[in-house]
């Protein structure tokens, strides 16, 4: 009885194997993507900020696809900006956390190459506890076993309910404009 039960519990230990190992074919992953955001208005102080710690993940099976950005993870050439972002703005100790998930409409993984193609992704950003419905182009090529993604997009601080003092509010653009890069390797 014992020696079957081992035996059984082998199998299902290399059954589960086998399995992660064919669903991990189907997912590429950035630990280290780009997100840049730019609020800047002429004349007034660079309001840009960085974020290259950024993990995203394609499902090339399904073409879904999502990315989580840490709050403080973003760095501006002021750090007194970067207080403001995270303390009275993001209020990162609240939200640490921007989450995307969508899916690229009329992804085939087979027809990736190293011409760029142009497709268009529809998700859910959650950002400061709301939800933004976004849809934006973005830029995918296959280099060798690497996935390339770019693109951009724009919100507003009033989709999240993010408040801007008016002492402020003409230094800080109304639209923000935020950049993504991933560079996705097989999982």
């Amino acid at each position: 009885m014992k020696n079957k039960k081992n035996k059984l519990v082998a199998l299902l230990v290399v059954g589960l194997i086998g399995i992660n190992m064919v669903s991990a074919q189907e997912k590429y992953i950035d630990k280290n993507g780009t997100l840049v955001f730019e609020a800047s208005e002429k004349l007034f102080e660079e309001v840009k900020a960085e974020n290259t710690s950024v993990t995203a993940i394609l499902d090339t099976k399904t073409g879904e696809i999502a990315a989580l950005g840490l709050m403080k993870g973003f760095r501006f050439k002021n750090s007194l900006m970067e207080e403001h972002f995270n303390e009275n703005y993001i209020e990162s100790e609240t939200y640490p956390k921007a989450i995307f998930k969508g899916n690229l409409i009329d992804f085939e993984f087979k027809s990736l190459s190293e011409i760029e193609q142009k497709l268009t992704t529809t998700g859910i950003l959650e950002l400061h506890g709301k939800e933004k419905e976004i849809s934006t182009i973005l830029t995918i090529k296959k280099i060798d076993k690497s996935i390339s993604i770019q693109g951009n997009f724009a919100v507003t601080p009033e989709d999240f309910d993010i408040e801007i003092p008016k002492i402020v509010k003409n230094k800080i653009a109304r639209e923000v404009l935020v950049q993504l890069t991933f560079n996705l390797i097989e999982k």
